[in-house]
């Protein structure tokens, strides 16, 4: 290990390979609650460039040295995690805006640039980046890597959608680029997908050319508050049905909303309901203004007890930030978020399935999602919300996992898959073999042996 260490020094600089115990402790985890799974790397390698890269690959390879690549460590299934030991590629240093290119509507980027820095990018240069997945300290690199979806992903997708081309460093140091700025291709297998959502099994990604849209000229944001789940979680897809497709379409319910504006101390626009639905719609002023003219009237007349239409910049900045930080304000208290999709007609169906286990268990199963596109999130948690405070669950080490066993065989029995946007990563690969057949799962573990004959990028990660 020693020797390896300062092959590592001569390629990266010596202030860029960390294995000081105090300093690689942050490596040794993501988002993940459950401490049993943190793991230490031998060594943190921080490159400059992707020849950097290149090389510490070929010596890993040479000497089956597992390696980890690592954006900003906001994942939520253990993705980025050491489980072998090994080595972590940190992209910290790897931040750089290649190209800006108006002529095609892309921007080239090294990994390690923050959605945050990414968005900062976009807007000073008149683009627009319609995704947003959550946390804003996630990398490009590893948004692409779980394909990332977010709240704004019903009208125009999510990162796949997006991605043109991307730089790769294989597992024996080669580098290679797949696909371009074209917008067509009809050519052969589709090696750019492969690697969109492979969670840094196949390859690492070290430069992506992401596209843009024009920034629309008007954004309106529509809270419509409900007194019950099932009139909130019908109205969705009549919402589509009538010719509209929303930038968002949100459920989020009242109890995890007064949490969120405990944690921020911000008010959410309204106080009557029980249940909300977070409409977003995007275009010209006129355009925008008749969408949420329609809007209002199918929620008016499937429950809705008033609809609150936002047009102020700041203040619908405000309620994105409210629902984006739902994650961060039940953190302390989370065992594990499940982020299973359904089909967008069953979502109603699954969440009464997860509110009868909640009770079965006598738990608390805090549950929100996006109501466009079926993708619903659960946090199982160790303590309750009862009156301005939290009581630990009784039991509770021992109910979660008969919980998250019910709550994926549920989403099994309504067609759903087991993880929308959070990715496989380690915790949930046992859950694998529910959601896909023994065959698909074999031709999975062949294209990993094609790409990484000596399993060293990312291994224990989707599946064993």
């Amino acid at each position: 290990m020693e020797n390896l260490s300062e092959k590592f020094k001569k390629i990266v600089g010596e202030k860029n390979v960390i294995y000081e115990k105090e300093k690689i402790i942050d490596y040794s985890h993501d988002e993940i609650a459950l401490k049993e799974f943190y793991t230490l790397p031998e060594f943190v390698v921080k490159p400059n460039n992707v020849e950097e890269v290149s090389e510490i690959l070929k010596i890993c390879n040479e000497f089956k040295m597992p390696v980890y690549p690592r954006g900003g460590g906001t994942g939520l299934s253990g993705g980025c995690i050491p489980v072998l030991g090994g080595i972590v590629i940190s992209f910290e240093n790897m931040k750089k805006v290649i190209e800006i290119d108006k002529d095609n509507f892309t921007i080239t980027v090294e990994s390690g640039l923050t959605l945050k820095e990414f968005y900062d990018v976009c807007k000073e240069n008149n683009m627009f980046f319609p995704p947003h997945p959550g946390d804003e300290s996630a990398t490009i690199g590893g948004l692409i890597s779980t394909n990332a979806g977010g709240a704004r992903a019903v009208k125009y997708g999510v990162m796949r959608n997006f991605v043109r081309e991307i730089e790769v460093v294989l597992a024996d140091g080669s580098i290679e680029n797949f696909g371009g700025k074209y917008k067509k291709s009809s050519s052969g297998y589709s090696l750019l997908n492969l690697f969109i959502g492979s969670e840094g099994t196949l390859g690492i990604i070290t430069k992506a050319t992401i596209s843009l849209i024009p920034p629309p000229e008007k954004i309106y944001t529509l809270i419509t508050p409900y007194q019950n789940l099932f009139e909130a979680i019908k109205t969705a897809p009549l919402i589509i049905q009538n010719g509209i497709v929303p930038l968002a379409i949100e459920f989020l319910e009242r109890e995890t909303i007064e949490l969120v504006e405990s944690y921020l101390n911000k008010k959410w626009p309204c106080k009557e309901g029980g249940v909300f639905l977070m409409i977003m719609v995007d275009g010209s002023e006129e355009e925008t203004l008749k969408m949420a003219e329609k809007i209002s009237q199918i929620c008016s007349e499937n429950g809705a007890i008033d609809v609150y239409i936002i047009e102020d910049e700041s203040k619908q900045k405000e309620v994105l930030e409210i629902r984006s930080m739902f994650y961060e304000a039940l953190k302390k208290y989370t065992i594990e978020i499940l982020d299973i999709t359904v089909p967008v007609n069953k979502i109603y169906d699954f969440v009464s399935e997860i509110k009868k286990i909640e009770k079965k268990y006598d738990t608390y199963i805090p549950t929100y999602g996006h109501a466009g596109d079926g993708n619903v999130h659960n946090h199982i948690m160790k303590a309750k919300y009862i009156n301005g405070e939290w009581i630990e669950i009784a039991n509770w080490d021992e109910k979660y996992k008969k919980v998250k066993d019910e709550i994926h065989y549920a989403g099994k029995q309504l067609k759903g898959i087991l993880s929308g946007e959070h990715g496989i990563g380690y915790l949930k690969k046992e859950y694998l073999p529910l959601f896909f057949s023994e065959k698909q799962i074999k031709l999975m573990k062949e294209i990993k042996k094609i790409f990484d004959p000596n399993n060293i990028l990312n291994p224990g990660k989707i599946f064993d």
